[in-house]
């Protein structure tokens, strides 16, 4: 749980360092990804996202009924996926040649999953060069055990960055696991199956220190709790946060991704996901869903440059490549 917890944290610094702004995202989809990809790595790849990842296990969240998870390993029809990756029996096949068709494909399967909260995790198609794609997507939706009435929800203040505003906000009087810890107070709501939401709520902001342990711990205390209506919804192209936490290499052409083919020399070219969260008087639902693309590395043979010095008069075009369209034209004569 502590590495889970300081993963989910670490990253969430990172990503989200804006303390006024919306955010929302899934730590369990995330680490889920990167760690199919971490299977299939090999020398320092392998080395930077085992020391995120550390001892992440999938497996350990998923006795849950309503708890929706798959993986997928979507790959090029002629890619030889190594057959020991652990997806290799159930991966996707289609022509990557066709990224708009590939781009579809996940589209669709991933709404499925999230029961359409998330319909477009790829919103533009795959880059023309890539060869495969991994992709986590988990729909979670549970009840609480202790609902808030809905007669006592009204509209209350909520102090936002940029200042007071009345929300809707719901209220209820029941025990509830609490704790003070270093600054923050943490209230923990208990739903089915053993999934609980944690409320974080600093003393004085969200940028303050915060210690993975306050996700844990407390005394079941009777509490007259007031928490407004939740609906949030995020996008992250997560490529330079992970570079931020030492996972370089998988991002370069130096790259070992042997373990997914032992044909390709790949690298991953960005690391998507999107999330949903919405809390109401019932209780909770979510989704969330990552997609890792993996990319050929072009093979070349080294020549000697063409030399060119831009040292006098000359024009500049700017241009639409696909249509002729010439934007700006531009002498320049003295730079």
């Amino acid at each position: 749980m502590t590495d889970q917890a300081d993963f989910a944290l670490t990253l969430h610094r990172v990503a989200v360092p804006d303390p006024s702004e919306n955010a929302c995202w899934s730590p369990f989809s995330v680490a889920s990804a990167l760690a199919l990809a971490r299977e299939a790595s090999r020398g320092q790849t392998r080395t930077e996202l085992d020391a995120l990842l550390r001892d992440f296990d999938a497996a350990d969240s998923l006795d849950v009924p309503e708890l929706a998870v798959a993986n997928t390993l979507w790959a090029d029809d002629d890619l030889r996926v190594n057959p020991d990756f652990s997806l290799a029996d159930s991966v996707r096949r289609t022509a990557f040649s066709d990224p708009q068709t590939v781009r579809k494909l996940v589209n669709t399967d991933v709404a499925e999953t999230t029961r359409g909260l998330i319909p477009e995790l790829l919103d533009s198609p795959p880059p023309a060069d890539a060869v495969a794609i991994i992709v986590n997507a988990l729909y979670l939706k549970v009840g609480w055990l202790n609902a808030f009435p809905a007669h006592d929800t009204e509209r209350r203040p909520f102090h936002a960055p940029g200042g007071d505003v009345d929300v809707p906000t719901m209220k209820v009087t029941e025990k509830f696991r609490y704790a003070r810890h270093e600054g923050w107070q943490t209230i923990a709501l208990p739903a089915d199956s053993g999934v609980e939401t944690v409320i974080l709520l600093p003393d004085e902001s969200l940028d303050q220190p915060l210690d993975p342990a306050v996700l844990t711990g407390g005394t079941h205390v009777r509490l007259e709790l007031t928490v407004p209506k939740v609906d949030v919804r995020a996008r992250f192209n997560l490529k330079a946060t992970l570079r931020e936490l030492g996972v370089e290499r998988m991002f370069t052409r130096d790259a070992d991704f042997s373990g997914l083919s032992p044909d390709e020399r790949m690298f991953v070219d960005d690391v998507v996901h999107e999330a949903v969260l919405r809390l109401d008087e019932e209780g909770l639902e979510g989704a969330a869903a990552t997609a890792i693309t993996f990319r050929t590395v072009s093979i070349e043979i080294p020549a000697d440059p063409v030399v060119v010095n831009v040292d006098r008069p000359f024009l500049l075009a700017v241009r639409n490549a696909r249509s002729g369209a010439v934007y700006f034209l531009a002498q320049v004569t003295q730079p």
